[in-house]
């Protein structure tokens, strides 16, 4: 046996031990380390028995030694600080040419930063986003690579091997960019991920308190969905946990504590989206949405303090939950298209040229928000690259058209039976706003000029051609500046 591995991965926990063993699953040999040294030794005896081809080591001197050159060494540990850490551990045992990967979920401007640091040292590195949780690791996730170009041949094969497919056969990965570009991929997938999970809730609160539905009913309302255009991992995995019961046979989920959690990432894409000047409402309501529901105990006390409408739902559930669907689709369609359209602007702001169809392809299998209409999105841009928003491409166009009414009366009837729905009426607010051609900033601008001096444009002038107004008379002619808010 050749004892020299192909590949080398720090971080035993259980995305670390799940892509070793999918690794060694397509003959590739993994040497691994653990900074808690017991964990290798554990893994071996456990989960990793009787593979002759994964070589613990105990030490880093050790682990090195048993990599092939030029040397590949992923690390799966925690973002910030603990990555820079491991990497200066690294430095001195390697030589030029040899490849650093950071697969956790760090922040793309680190990336950037590694990216840069580790090539003025003569050391490649990559950035990228492993998306499929525990099971996505084992079976095959969906991985988003960038970072110094020249790393890609050296992990290509292993990275697209043990890749998630799609029905065809495609990896779900492919080099995204430069830089902190993988991680900046990967961290508007989570942040759509937090819109997707959010937008699925409201349809369950809708369904419990508005129609008083059922577990067995709700569950049996996902299935259908889950049928139809719909089709998606976290509709499923709802369906699945409506149908789920805990020890005494009630629904388990009627038992979980209403406060959200989260790592982060959609909050980043928040700031990143506020960076730029991109309107991604609907992920930022998800990332509010989350946060107020921490308000626990305020909550609490202001149920029993404010009260809401005294209205009972009436009327045609079963045409409801058609209207449901169909507004949770168009809903769906504006989280992808903020998303998308946050990549463009990104990309224009760091230089990078991302291929918009073959990150939906890499998000269409293994990940958390593979869905059917993944496919659909990488055919509107193999169409039209140049696709300014997805809105405008002729198959999503039919959907919202089809699905406009059932969205309003939604929303609607939301309002009406006072059951929040943020990220549902905030992204019919986004299809109304976009599709305006006339928005009141117009007054917002005069309301600028009136307190700043701060200029507008006017519509019977060329653009760029800047005014300001002594609306008082005692104001003065000077104006402040010319900028953007």
């Amino acid at each position: 046996m050749d004892n020299k591995a192909d590949i080398g991965l720090i971080g035993l926990a259980v995305m670390g031990q799940n892509l070793v063993l999918n690794m060694n699953d397509r003959g590739y040999t993994v040497a691994v380390f653990n900074r808690t040294v017991s964990k290798v030794d554990d893994f071996l005896k456990g989960a990793a028995e009787g593979r002759d081809t994964i070589i613990g080591t105990h030490s880093i001197e050790e682990f090195i030694s048993k990599l092939k050159r030029p040397r590949k060494i992923m690390l799966m540990v925690k973002a910030g600080p603990v990555v820079d850490k491991f990497i200066d551990t690294l430095l001195p045992h390697l030589e030029e040419g040899d490849l650093i990967i950071d697969g956790g979920n760090s922040h793309f401007p680190d990336s950037t930063r590694r990216t840069k640091e580790l090539g003025g040292k003569g050391f490649l590195f990559i950035g990228t986003g492993v998306s499929g949780g525990e099971e996505g690791a084992r079976k095959g996730p969906s991985i988003m690579p960038g970072g110094n170009p020249a790393a890609w041949p050296l992990i290509k094969n292993i990275f697209q091997d043990i890749s998630a497919k799609t029905d065809s056969g495609e990896a779900c990965c492919d080099w995204v960019g430069e830089d902190g570009a993988g991680h900046y991929v990967k961290m508007v997938h989570n942040g759509i991920e937090y819109g997707d999970m959010q937008l699925i809730t409201e349809a369950y609160h809708l369904m419990k308190v508005g129609l008083e539905l059922s577990n067995d009913e709700m569950h049996e309302v996902f299935a259908r969905w889950n049928e139809g255009e719909l089709d998606s991992y976290l509709i499923e995995i709802t369906r699945d946990i409506m149908a789920f019961r805990d020890e005494d046979g009630e629904p388990l989920v009627e038992k979980i504590l209403d406060t959200a959690g989260q790592k982060g990432t959609g909050k980043w894409t928040g700031i990143s989206a506020l960076e730029l000047g991109m309107p991604v409402t609907l992920i930022g309501e998800a990332v509010f949405s989350r946060c107020l529901s921490a308000l626990k105990e305020e909550r609490v006390k202001a149920a029993g303090i404010l009260k809401g409408p005294d209205v009972v739902f009436e009327g045609d559930r079963k045409g409801f939950l058609a209207d449901l669907e169909k507004a949770l689709l168009a809903s769906k369609i504006v989280s992808y298209a903020q998303g998308f359209m946050l990549m463009g602007e990104a990309a224009k702001e760091y230089g990078w040229n991302l291929n918009y169809g073959r990150i939906a392809l890499m998000w269409r299998g293994g990940c958390i928000i593979r869905s059917a209409f993944l496919g659909k999105i990488k055919e509107a841009f193999d169409k039209n690259p140049e696709l300014d928003n997805l809105l405008l491409d002729e198959y999503f166009k039919s959907i919202m058209k089809s699905a406009q009414s059932s969205w309003r009366r939604v929303v609607s009837r939301a309002v009406e039976l006072g059951i929040p729905v943020p990220a549902i009426s905030t992204a019919l607010s986004f299809f109304d706003a976009y599709r305006s051609e006339r928005l009141p900033a117009n007054l917002l601008q005069a309301q600028r000029d009136y307190f700043g001096a701060h200029t507008y444009e006017r519509v019977d002038r060329p653009r760029g051609e800047f005014f300001h107004t002594n609306w008082t008379g005692t104001g003065g002619d000077v104006s402040s500046s010319t900028y953007n808010v």
